[in-house]
């Protein structure tokens, strides 16, 4: 497993991160959920992602059980703060100086931890003054309740003036959360360019694009059973996007590439958004133990550029790379 620094910090990640997004608390049992941490930790894997809102909180609490056991100083544990948690009040959602400590408290409290390496706002919020938001940060990480800060999906504006904010507050954003594979690209034109300037890192997450780019998904066949299509408890809905008989069609041109290199497509998959420089780590879940030990073979694979025009050109009709759809609600979810 080879480490990456976070954005212009001194941390250092792994580059095959441990998510556990529609897994914990909902999909699998917390027994197999257990024995998924164990193998990334098994196979190298130091860093964890989660979020308050996995599962209302459930995902926080099997993470920080199946990691009671390790020393804490040899992790790097993230977490989120933005939707919905609790009962789902009014102030249970957002970015306001309230949420986010209660936030921190709440998270901490689950994971049984006295703090967590990167906090990350999980969306932007129209509805909070963003100095409000950016101080109550720097706040969280005095007490020692994060050491660094990090945002999700934020667009290249929001960003730099987020960042511009942090600086005058004494801390820096290290990192921003997007999604980003093969297939959808929308970081591409503008937040990339801003996160470098800003010295900020990606943390990528669905690098598989749902699980499209596993190549599991035939055109014009009955969908897999027990696959996340097929799963009502919200992974059908995240992957509907993809499951296109063109898109289907394009993934297949990837398999000899896949093959030439001695790869997996899921394999593939994570290993192309590790070819970003400005990529830190890519989130990969598993819903059993086996799928995190042939996830990790992407680690330190390097993709040759004629491969990677290979692989432009064979997705060229499908790849989704529009700024635009870098966005957030206007309006809390509550």
């Amino acid at each position: 497993m080879e480490y990456r620094y976070l954005g212009q910090s001194g941390l250092k990640i792994t580059e095959i991160t441990y998510g556990n997004w529609l897994t914990h608390g909902s999909q699998v049992e917390n027994d197999v959920a257990t024995s998924c941490v164990r193998a990334a930790l098994e196979v190298g894997i130091t860093t964890f992602d989660t979020a308050d809102a996995y599962a209302n909180g459930a995902a926080e609490e099997v993470l920080g059980s199946a990691l009671a056991s390790e020393r804490r100083e040899s992790l790097e544990v993230f977490t989120k703060v933005y939707w919905p948690v609790g009962p789902k009040g009014a102030n249970d959602t957002g970015l306001s100086r309230k949420h986010i400590m209660e936030g921190i408290n709440g998270s901490l409290r689950r994971l049984n931890m006295d703090y967590v390496d990167l906090y990350q706002a999980h969306r932007y919020d129209y509805e909070t003054p963003l100095e409000e938001t950016i101080q109550a940060f720097a706040d969280v990480v005095r007490a020692g309740k994060a050491l660094y800060i990090g945002v999700s999906e934020w667009n290249a504006e929001q960003l730099r003036a987020g960042q511009a904010l942090a600086r005058q507050a004494g801390f820096s954003l290290v990192s921003n959360q997007p999604q980003y594979s093969a297939l959808w690209r929308v970081i591409e034109p503008e937040v990339i360019p801003a996160s470098i300037e800003l010295g900020m890192s990606q943390v990528v997450w669905s690098p598989m694009a749902q699980g499209v780019l596993s190549g599991k998904y035939l055109p014009g066949a009955p969908l897999p059973a027990g696959s996340r299509a097929t799963d009502e408890h919200g992974g059908a809905n995240t992957i509907k996007a993809f499951l296109d008989d063109e898109i289907l069609g394009n993934v297949q041109k990837l398999r000899p590439i896949a093959e030439e290199l001695g790869l997996s497509m899921p394999q593939l998959a994570v290993a192309w958004v590790l070819q970003n420089p400005n990529v830190a780590t890519a989130l990969v879940g598993a819903s059993r133990p086996e799928q995190v030990a042939e996830n990790v073979k992407a680690s330190g694979v390097k993709i040759s550029a004629e491969l990677m025009t290979a692989i432009d050109t064979a997705l060229a009709p499908s790849i989704v790379n529009d700024p635009a759809k870098t966005v957030s609600p206007a309006t809390r979810v509550a």
